[in-house]
């Protein structure tokens, strides 16, 4: 995931007009953020922000909206979530990396791990579109499957960006 969201960075730079489906902004009340992210992947609005999944069901995405000074809640919720998925991270994989997506300071947290279908690619990236709101970028994809799709996340992750 580590290199997807090199990747994206780039993407976003080099390619700012590329576009291969709708842009959503959310939450559509008070938007936070914009995400580019293909129809074939059903596209919807959470209470909190979006969530995808590809039409393969080899990838989950999620995007959530939080408050930064609530963000170790915010934190432990994803976390919770990926058990109440069951999703199974190994802790002793985790990778941490820092940088930035279209301007906004993000922190990235990968790990491997196991659902139901077996091994996983886990990541949990936390992305400050503004002082007061995070960005809670929750994905896991089924080892194997998930890098057909790299092109996607990138275009995915690339477009992602700050309400204007």
């Amino acid at each position: 995931m580590k290199k997807i969201f090199a990747a994206a960075a780039v993407a976003a730079m080099l390619f700012p007009a590329a576009s291969f489906a709708k842009t959503l902004s959310f939450p559509s009340d008070a938007p936070v953020a914009s995400i580019t992210i293909p129809d074939s992947w059903n596209p919807e609005e959470t209470d909190s922000g979006i969530q995808a999944t590809s039409a393969d069901n080899a990838i989950y995405l999620a995007v959530d909206v939080a408050e930064a000074a609530d963000a170790g809640k915010a934190v432990d919720e994803v976390i919770a979530f990926l058990d109440k998925s069951g999703i199974k991270v190994d802790d002793s994989t985790q990778k941490k990396t820092e940088g930035t997506l279209n301007g906004m300071p993000l922190t990235s947290f990968d790990w491997t791990g196991k659902d139901k279908d077996g091994p996983v690619n886990i990541s949990l990236a936390a992305i400050a579109p503004s002082a007061d709101k995070l960005l809670l970028l929750t994905y896991w994809g089924t080892k194997g499957k998930d890098s057909k799709h790299d092109k996607a996340m990138e275009n995915i992750i690339g477009s992602l960006k700050p309400a204007k």
